[in-house]
């Protein structure tokens, strides 16, 4: 068998709009889905129990269903209910729940593990509880967790490979659209992985730089 890799550079411009296509889904989900987890991780560890409950249904329900089946239902079940989505939005929406319902369970690890005392001296310094939640908790229970919400957003980053489904245009949607025009799968696919390689472990590399400047200062610095 002879490779032939120029046939599918050559449309570079595809695979480059598939790449930011991806970069883009990935930046919305990870932004939206890490504060909907934060939140829900909140909300289990410390909220009401009935709002607890509520978000446990949501974590369960997410978690133990494919990521494939959210997204058909988001974009073919949601227009039955009169609400029609593009299917970049779609993808968005699926990857944002399937992101939080993952992340809820890591932000209430690292949120859980905060000493009470802790808490009860930043509410006796007269700190009011948003304060004790951006200033107190947060800081030292995304540290404490990190690694694991970049996994975990690599690992929806990858899973936006199938969004290609419903006709958004991401890497793997111009995969399959330049193997379907050449024959040459298994160099199209070939380049496709190299590219999901290169994303993740690009992503990895700015998450990690990212977290101890941004969201946990000096806390994350010195772990």
């Amino acid at each position: 068998m002879t490779l032939d890799f120029a046939a599918v550079w050559v449309e570079w411009p595809m695979l480059l709009r598939g790449v930011a296509m991806t970069v883009w889904l990935t930046v919305l989900a990870a932004v939206l889905g890490g504060l909907l987890g934060v939140a829900c991780g909140w909300a289990r560890a410390w909220g009401p129990k009935p709002l607890g409950y509520a978000v446990a249904c949501y974590v369960e329900l997410i978690r133990n269903t494919p990521f494939i089946v959210q997204l058909f239902f988001v974009f073919f079940g949601l227009p039955s209910l009169g609400l029609k989505l593009s299917p970049e939005v779609a993808s968005v929406i699926a990857m944002v729940l399937n992101l939080g319902a993952y992340a809820a369970e890591i932000a209430r690890a690292g949120i859980e593990a905060t000493p009470r005392g802790q808490l009860e001296a930043a509410r006796s310094l007269a700190l009011n509880e948003w304060q004790v939640i951006t200033r107190v908790v947060l800081p030292p229970a995304l540290a404490r967790v990190w690694p694991a919400m970049v996994s975990q957003i690599i690992i929806v980053m990858l899973g936006s490979a199938v969004c290609g489904q419903i006709a958004t245009q991401e890497l793997s949607y111009y995969a399959n659209l330049i193997q379907s025009r050449n024959f040459r799968a298994f160099e199209a696919y070939i380049i496709a992985t190299l590219l999901y390689l290169g994303l993740a472990f690009a992503l990895r590399q700015a998450l990690y730089w990212a977290g101890p400047r941004y969201l946990f200062g000096r806390v994350g610095a010195r772990r």
